[in-house]
């Protein structure tokens, strides 16, 4: 059974241009490195053309993954969520209990988390513990250092 996977617009396309990408200018490259290659003469002892139809071989697998990836991929529609819980796409402003410090997290895909940018997963062990909570409530979360309590002080969109 395929996992689907919830996008924003902007992670779909996102994707849809990585895949473009690759069936495109990737493909053209490989094409390129096989015939040059093969241009240098014996293809049983040359390790150059085995290395680039090996090349060949992941690009296509990558390719693969990545339309399966697509095929099984749902537009979030931000205007159905509820914002009165924390669910996928929810801007969350936590406090943490014991330090008192505050941090403000997005919700996203596995595939479109960046820490950087405050994007977390939803798959991650504090993406788990934050979804289905409301403002004012404490989510015990278990991490690998230990257990946490945060406080929801804030939920948007």
């Amino acid at each position: 059974m395929a996992k689907i996977n919830y996008y924003t617009e902007e992670g779909l396309n996102r994707l849809k241009a990585e895949l473009n990408d690759l069936k495109t200018k990737g493909r053209a490259a490989i094409a390129h490195a096989i015939a040059e290659a093969r241009d240098k003469g014996d293809l049983s002892e040359n390790a150059e053309y085995d290395a680039a139809k090996d090349a060949q071989g992941l690009h296509e697998l990558k390719i693969s993954k990545l339309e399966e990836v697509l095929a099984n991929a749902r537009l979030l529609d931000e205007s159905s969520i509820d914002a009165s819980q924390v669910s996928v796409l929810s801007k969350v402003k936590i406090k943490n209990k014991k330090t008192g410090a505050e941090v403000t997290y997005t919700l996203v895909s596995e595939e479109e988390a960046d820490l950087k940018l405050g994007r977390i997963s939803v798959g991650s062990p504090i993406g788990k513990g934050l979804l289905g909570k409301k403002v004012g409530d404490t989510a015990e979360i278990t991490i690998p250092a230990g257990k946490i309590d945060f406080e929801i002080i804030d939920i948007s969109r």
